[in-house]
């Protein structure tokens, strides 16, 4: 196995974790009103059915950066598969209520960590000229995941109703075995290794293998970036002077991804597209078209990243998603949406998908200095998923109370605010070492 393939390997058993997340996230679709009536459930205890892993991803979000810098990379990755394959089994075989939220909750928390470590990892092992696309896998994966899931939900609705649903949830524990598996063969961190073992040995192994001609480079700058800061930083130093920078960054990233309305879209489509004024039929066939377009997107985003950056593809991005937007909100307002809002929302998919989706673990993993860089993914990723919840909670009541104009509007002038932000404040960090990132963030 050359030098090219085992990196991508690597990155690839590491973005196993976005396949898991994106898998998990959308496979409860499948089985939510069955196991309403098995378990004769109110309104409530549905709301928490559905809702509890994203509870259990805030958690997993807040709480990842810990592991990740105290057990290290590999290990955190190696939990998060033992973790995704014991809420895949656990959700399977639950006779209760209690204890399929138990195991759902459990499913939550590895999506969380696995949404700050898996970028994280990446981001480390990763060649400058490469590391966009490499860490966009993750995002692909996602994508992919949620794709799969929906395919799977469906190949197997046609089985016993009493057994599908437990199928649908247990097929997760093959992809969550294949990961515990590449994880057990993926090196660690070089970075982690010098920073927090002293292991130049191992270290340098793996960074032999990622760039021969750069390794011991790569190893003194190391070495020079954490005697000037210090090899340990705990959470509350990621708040301080030095980091207040890429912390701002990371935390209007987050928030902005989430003000798009991309989960509302996502989670709502089909109420969205009755509101349009499709039928029901129609409105679903018009949310499977929008997984199709965040594949393809996605993976266009993959292959332009690392040749016109990180920077450029927001505001390309940040300008289609205004557009977009406006246009949906203009197609409420004036009461003729009909069959043009499932367009312009594919618009935004597409925009969305090769912009913000692609770029955004790429950017937090990266923005952070070696010696503070979990802390600051945790604190980037938890952002993000506090934001989703709370978009995600508030959109159903927004959109009944105040109507489709209003809140496709908000989120018109939210990303017209994105695009002032990306163009005036963003740097580009396309092909930069991760040691040089100070400099080019501070010098902004």
């Amino acid at each position: 196995m050359n030098q090219g393939t085992k990196i991508f390997f690597w990155s690839l058993s590491a973005a196993l974790g976005g396949f898991l997340f994106g898998f998990d996230t959308a496979v409860i679709s499948g089985v939510e009103k069955h196991l309403q009536s098995l378990w004769n459930l109110s309104a409530v205890e549905h709301g928490l059915t559905v809702s509890i892993a994203l509870i259990g991803t805030v958690v997993g979000a807040l709480l990842g950066g810990i592991p990740a810098d105290t057990l290290g990379r590999k290990k955190t990755l190696l939990m998060i598969a033992v973790i995704y394959l014991l809420a895949s089994l656990g959700t399977a075989l639950a006779h209760t209520w209690s204890f399929f939220l138990i195991f759902r909750f459990l499913g939550g928390v590895g999506v969380g960590i696995s949404s700050i470590v898996a970028p994280l990892y990446i981001t480390e092992i990763a060649p400058p000229a490469r590391r966009g696309r490499l860490v966009a896998m993750f995002q692909f994966n996602i994508v992919f995941g949620i794709l799969i899931a929906y395919l799977s939900n469906y190949l197997l609705s046609g089985i016993d109703p009493a057994v599908s649903w437990r199928w649908m949830l247990g097929v997760q524990a093959f992809p969550s075995l294949l990961f515990l598996i590449t994880a057990l063969i993926i090196p660690e961190s070089p970075r982690w290794l010098i920073l927090k073992k002293n292991n130049l040995e191992d270290a340098r192994k793996t960074l032999e293998i990622i760039d021969p001609a750069e390794s011991e480079k790569t190893i003194s700058a190391i070495l020079n970036t954490s005697s000037q800061t210090g090899k340990t930083a705990g959470f509350s130093a990621v708040f301080g002077k030095a980091y207040r920078k890429p912390l701002l960054l990371a935390l209007l990233f987050a928030f902005f991804n989430q003000v798009s309305g991309i989960n509302a879209i996502i989670y709502y489509a089909p109420r969205i597209f009755e509101l349009a004024g499709l039928g029901k039929e129609s409105a679903l066939l018009s949310s499977a078209g929008i997984g199709l377009v965040n594949l393809l997107s996605t993976f266009l985003g993959l292959a332009l990243i690392d040749k016109y950056g990180r920077k450029t593809l927001m505001i390309a991005g940040s300008a289609g998603l205004i557009l977009s937007l406006a246009l949906v909100t203009q197609a409420f307002y004036r009461h003729e949406a009909g069959m043009m809002v499932p367009i312009y929302l594919f618009m935004f998919i597409a925009f969305f998908a090769f912009s913000q989706g692609a770029v955004i673990w790429v950017f937090i993993a990266e923005i952070f200095p070696n010696e503070v860089r979990a802390y600051g993914q945790t604190l980037g990723s938890s952002t993000h998923w506090i934001m989703a919840a709370l978009i995600s909670f508030s959109f159903p009541m927004i959109t009944e109370t105040f109507g489709g104009a209003a809140a496709f509007g908000f989120f018109t002038v939210m990303m017209i605010c994105q695009l002032l932000f990306a163009w005036k404040i963003m740097p580009e960090t396309k092909g930069k070492s991760l040691e040089d990132m100070d400099t080019i963030i501070i010098s902004h």
